[in-house]
């Protein structure tokens, strides 16, 4: 068998994409994720993406409900 098509058989494991990313944090800080996205979001090769995104939404999250709160309070 030639190199090639050694290199054909090999599943090609590439990373999530940030747009997938988005849509499970987004899904799942919902709670509304299906079981099929989930089971290919476990199935991911590493889940830095999805650390680092959840990390990042949550921080944001918490900035924007502290923002919200000071402009209500300044509002009194």
């Amino acid at each position: 068998m030639s190199e090639q098509q050694e290199n054909n058989k090999a599943p090609s494991r590439k990373g999530p994409g940030v747009l997938k990313v988005m849509q499970s944090i987004f899904a799942g800080a919902l709670g509304v994720q299906s079981d099929k996205r989930r089971e290919e979001d476990f199935s991911s090769h590493s889940p830095w993406p999805y650390i680092i995104a959840g990390i990042l939404f949550t921080v944001g999250f918490v900035v924007a409900l502290i923002l919200v709160v000071k402009l209500v309070l300044a509002g009194q």
